[in-house]
């Protein structure tokens, strides 16, 4: 697949944006990556909601090999082969993508933490003599 196949592709979709990623393209809509364009395969991002989608056409995950081991990357699922055929089911498809990949990114949104409290060393630094204590003084 390259970039011009897949401007045409999701055409119906709207205003994607493609960069290279890895041996293929990342899709993006809206800043948000919901799909990838590797080897001969497309992938949408999928999740909870949408996996069931994807098993009901016979669809398998996004896998790759290592020297070790078949890794398998859940959250991204192959397009069934038909939609690239019907741009307007493909359409309705990448939106349930970009709905995932949107609800992804709220759960992976960081914690606010609070700011670290500043050590107080009890010894002194190395090379430094200790501070010299402040001498009292009394008014009269």
């Amino acid at each position: 697949m390259d970039r011009d196949f897949l401007i045409d592709l999701f055409a119906d979709f709207g205003p994607v944006t493609i960069r290279k990623m890895f041996s293929g393209f990342g899709i993006s809509a809206d800043g948000t990556n919901f799909a990838l364009a590797l080897r001969a395969g497309l992938y949408f991002r999928a999740d909870d909601q949408t996996i069931p989608q994807f098993e009901a056409e016979g669809s398998k995950p996004f896998q790759y090999q290592t020297s070790t081991k078949t890794v398998t990357v859940n959250s991204y699922w192959e397009l069934p082969a038909r939609l690239f055929d019907d741009s307007e089911e493909l359409s309705d498809w990448a939106r349930a993508a970009l709905a995932a990949a949107q609800r992804a990114a709220l759960r992976k949104r960081p914690k606010v933490r609070k700011a670290a409290k500043p050590k107080v060393s009890s010894k002194p630094a190395v090379g430094r003599k200790p501070a010299a204590k402040a001498k009292k003084t009394t008014r009269r």
